[in-house]
């Protein structure tokens, strides 16, 4: 579990809490009307911007924030190594035997041993890269979206407060607490897209990155094993990829 996105959300959330309670108090700050307009209002925008199954969708990819883990370079390095060495030395048919936890490399080793032409597994491979980043691009989209559309009903929302407060001037002890009501849209709008949607959306796209630069070691470790590079090669081929600080020991 990525602790550090449960702990950024809560601790800006806790902060700003506490900052009320410090002050006036909680109280003042719960609005239910202001929240429907906010939420309801961001969800029913979302619903409009995207397709109901990319909408459903985005819950399974934002998950990713919380539950995803850094992928370990150096042990699929090791791996790709081995399976280098069991090619160079059985030939590349023995490959089908081999023991490879990760799909997209087995896929791609699998290729291999089948004889296909180089071109080809590139190919096949770059395109699964390619529908991947495709696929979580649309997730972090409806995050975006809904980090641009949070503050925009939080604005609505005043809008509705003021007129509201300007159709009671008839009682001037009234509109101080109507402006301060008035104004909590803006506030729960600006939260949740700077401490929710917009930073969750980041941190997805962080972990695409992530994972399409673990595929890219795939690809490049796939077609030095096709070629039928030395292991010793292909670990200095790989280990390129990696920052001088992560590199295993010589």
């Amino acid at each position: 579990m990525d602790i550090a996105t449960l702990l950024g959300i809560l601790s800006g959330l806790g902060l700003i809490v506490g900052a009320i309670a410090m002050g006036s108090g909680l109280g003042g700050f719960i609005d239910l009307p202001s929240i429907a307009i906010v939420g309801g209002g961001t969800m029913a925008s979302t619903l409009v911007m995207f397709p109901w199954n990319v909408v459903l969708g985005s819950i399974k990819v934002g998950m990713k924030a919380f539950t995803a883990k850094s992928p370990d370079e150096e042990q699929l390095i090791q791996q790709i190594i081995k399976l280098a060495d069991t090619g160079r030395r059985e030939g590349l048919l023995a490959l089908e035997k081999a023991q490879v936890d990760n799909d997209f490399l087995r896929r791609g080793v699998r290729l291999v041993a089948d004889g296909s032409a180089p071109n080809l597994v590139r190919a096949v491979m770059e395109t699964e890269i390619d529908f991947m980043k495709q696929r979580h691009r649309r997730g972090q989209s409806v995050f975006k979206g809904m980090g641009a559309m949070a503050p925009a009903f939080g604005m609505i929302g005043t809008l509705v407060g003021l007129v509201q407060m300007l159709q009671n001037m008839a009682d001037p002890s009234s509109i101080g607490s109507a402006m301060a009501v008035a104004l909590l849209t803006t506030f729960y709008g600006a939260v949740a897209s700077n401490v929710i949607f917009l930073p969750m959306a980041k941190k997805l796209e962080e972990r695409s990155n992530e994972e399409a630069f673990y595929m890219a070691i795939i690809v490049d470790g796939v077609m030095a094993i096709q070629n039928g590079e030395n292991p010793r090669v292909v670990q200095e081929r790989l280990q390129a990829f990696l920052a001088p600080s992560m590199r295993a020991e010589k």
